[in-house]
């Protein structure tokens, strides 16, 4: 069988272009993306992916491999594999930030643990909410719905048809206030318990100046802390669900959706 040159560059687009939002995707969001995963696996779970939903998707633009209008085509995969990458990350920051604002206030800030989904060191209370982050964010099939979005994401912005119109750039910007909101919501019910015991405190070293509230403040606070995350855990599903459902209905009004 003769193979012509537009047919052999008919199937590596059919497979390339896919291949590259998929692994900028990959490659950029948080647990797949984090160092602990070598580089080799996820190359190899975005070609599996991609020779997965290859048959799903419309039929992509024939361009000569070598082009000007190939690169391009190329870096726009990329950028908007990794704009639905960062928007995990700026989740999965929110807990982050909780985590720290919780562990400020205790004085555990100190208390601290390699983070390997950002590569840094997080405060151990920030860790645990991480933790529960990405088991909430598995449980309820998120890893699933993110490659459901990056599916649905070639009919919303088909490859080659992407404009500046196309690529919300400004939704991706204001998520950091929306997560700076949620993560104050998440930490709010420590931080007010915290404010009350110092000044409870205060007011007991005014009441009392022999009293040295130094030495009894820092146990209390850890005690005090502690108690709050013992009590308010119970909650901490459902809010972490609904902030879970939030990003992901983020990721599909930015990516997946149609304009």
């Amino acid at each position: 069988m003769d193979l012509s040159t537009a047919q052999l560059t008919g199937w590596m687009g059919q497979l390339l272009w896919p291949l590259f939002r998929v692994a900028g995707l990959l490659l950029t969001m948080p647990i797949i993306g984090s160092a602990m995963v070598p580089a080799q696996i996820r190359l190899v779970l975005a070609l599996v992916i991609t020779l997965i939903i290859v048959p799903l998707l419309p039929a992509m633009p024939a361009v000569e491999p070598l082009s000007t209008e190939s690169l391009r085509i190329t870096l726009q995969q990329i950028l908007i594999g990794g704009m639905g990458g960062l928007l995990l990350h700026i989740y999965f920051a929110i807990f982050a930030m909780a985590g720290q604002m919780v562990s400020l206030q205790m004085g555990l800030g100190m208390a601290m643990m390699y983070d390997p989904v950002n590569g840094v060191s997080i405060p151990i209370i920030a860790q645990i909410y991480q933790v529960m982050a990405t088991l909430m964010f598995l449980a309820i099939d998120g890893h699933l719905v993110v490659i459901n979005i990056l599916v649905s994401s070639f009919t919303a912005i088909p490859v080659g048809m992407v404009t500046a119109d196309t690529l919300d750039l400004n939704t991706l910007t204001l998520q950091v206030g929306w997560a700076l909101g949620a993560a104050l919501l998440i930490a709010l019910p420590a931080i007010t318990t915290m404010l009350l015991v110092n000044i409870a405190f205060g007011v007991m070293n005014r009441a009392a100046p022999q009293l040295n509230v130094f030495s009894l403040g820092f146990p209390m606070s850890m005690m005090a802390g502690l108690i709050v995350l013992a009590v308010s855990i119970s909650g901490m599903p459902g809010l972490f669900t609904s902030i879970t459902e939030q990003a992901l209905a983020l990721l599909s009004g930015m990516i997946g959706s149609a304009r």
